[in-house]
């Protein structure tokens, strides 16, 4: 571990008081679990955006994690679904999402202004294309693990040392991110995505993708488990084809998360 939590810390003091954008990912739980520990329940907010691109097992697990950790947790309703822009699934579909997340996070922002809303972005995620940022920062939200130096390695090694079990959850990105920029987004495209994935996850595959391409999924997992998706092929082709896929294809170059992002 190269980062220090010394240093995390001293980032959090120095905002008071946080509300925690928090998926229930290793790198949100990470930062909601020190927030909570170094400010205390009094002065840190976890909250969970809600929309149509959460997974539900999401949304269960953020609600199940602050039970555990004793976190001050709500979730809030997003409408991004609501934004054209935001439907039509350009290359800038994430800084819509994020300007209604902010958005949503004012109901739950005190008046005064004295809270700050902190994302789990870290020095790795700022080399990809992800525009959300850039309207999140717009509009005010912080980075603390960014600002203190980590890394996703240092987010996963202090995870662990902290016993947080969150330590090698896998990346769980919206559900909106499976379908190619230009493919507009509808409820009805995210729930036959995530129909798949669930049923996927059934079947003992932790950390994949569907990605949605009309009536062809394409599974995406990774290189060490291609063999053992192979060999479940049957149970793989029926448990897709249920929810409407027509075809069942397997990417042989294996789980890239944010692959996307280039189409």
């Amino acid at each position: 571990m190269t980062a220090s939590i010394d240093r995390l810390r001293e980032v959090l003091i120095e905002l008071k008081q946080v509300v925690v954008a928090f998926s229930g990912g290793a790198d949100s739980s990470f930062l909601a679990y020190v927030a909570h520990q170094t400010l205390g329940a009094d002065n840190v907010r976890v909250v969970t955006a809600v929309s149509p691109s959460l997974a539900g097992r999401e949304e269960r697990d953020c609600a199940a994690l602050a039970a555990e950790w004793g976190l001050r947790w709500s979730s809030v309703a997003t409408s991004e679904m609501e934004n054209a822009a935001y439907r039509a699934n350009d290359r800038d579909r994430c800084f819509h999402c994020k300007s209604a997340l902010m958005d949503a996070f004012e109901s739950v922002v005190p008046i005064a202004g004295t809270s700050t809303v902190i994302l789990g972005v870290n020095l790795d995620d700022l080399g990809d294309h992800r525009p959300g940022q850039q309207a999140a920062a717009e509009r005010g939200a912080r980075f603390p693990l960014v600002e203190a130096a980590f890394t996703k390695a240092d987010v996963r090694a202090w995870s662990e040392q902290f016993g947080l079990r969150t330590w090698d959850k896998p990346a769980a990105p919206c559900l909106a991110s499976r379908l190619p920029y230009g493919t507009p987004v509808s409820i009805q495209l995210l729930t036959q995505v995530e129909r798949a994935e669930a049923a996927l996850h059934g079947l003992g595959f932790a950390d994949l993708r569907v990605r949605h391409y009309g009536d062809t999924a394409r599974i995406e997992v990774p290189v060490a488990d291609l063999a053992r998706l192979v060999e479940a092929q049957s149970a793989v082709t029926a448990a897709v084809h249920r929810v409407g896929y027509r075809y069942v294809t397997v990417d042989l170059d294996g789980l890239r998360s944010g692959n996307l992002n280039g189409s």
